[in-house]
């Protein structure tokens, strides 16, 4: 029981954070690529590489942290179903310049989230440990 509730309680965090960026990229008018999924996937590889190597190495492998930040706070800040959706809607799309936008993001949310879980495991070994 504790263990869901810390889920829910990062959760709640996460998807109020992506909630945020979302409406931080609607209210510039950036809805052409799907701008604000794009960010918070990248952004949450990135942070999923620091929590992973501190929970290792810093917190014992602490199930609680783990189930708290990764589970819970990354797991609402990122969405595959909203990724998802978003390539649904490109693919959709009658637009002529739609196969250039669905491959710049299909390919750079894999490639570029990769890349910056890898980034923030090698910043947290080499940096803030």
């Amino acid at each position: 029981m504790k263990l869901l509730l810390l889920a829910s309680a990062g959760g709640a965090i996460g998807a109020g954070a992506r909630y945020l960026v979302n409406t931080h990229f609607e209210s510039r008018g950036l809805t052409a690529f799907p701008w604000s999924t794009f960010t918070v996937n990248v952004a949450g590889g990135f942070l999923m590489g620091i929590v992973v190597v501190l929970l290792q190495q810093r917190l014992g492998n602490s199930p609680e942290w783990r189930t708290f930040l990764a589970t819970g706070i990354l797991g609402g800040l990122t969405t595959f179903s909203a990724f998802s959706l978003d390539t649904l809607r490109l693919v959709e799309s009658a637009d002529h310049a739609m196969s250039l936008r669905l491959f710049a993001y299909v390919g750079g949310s894999v490639v570029l989230s990769f890349l910056a879980l890898l980034a923030g495991a090698w910043l947290a070994r080499t940096v803030l440990t």
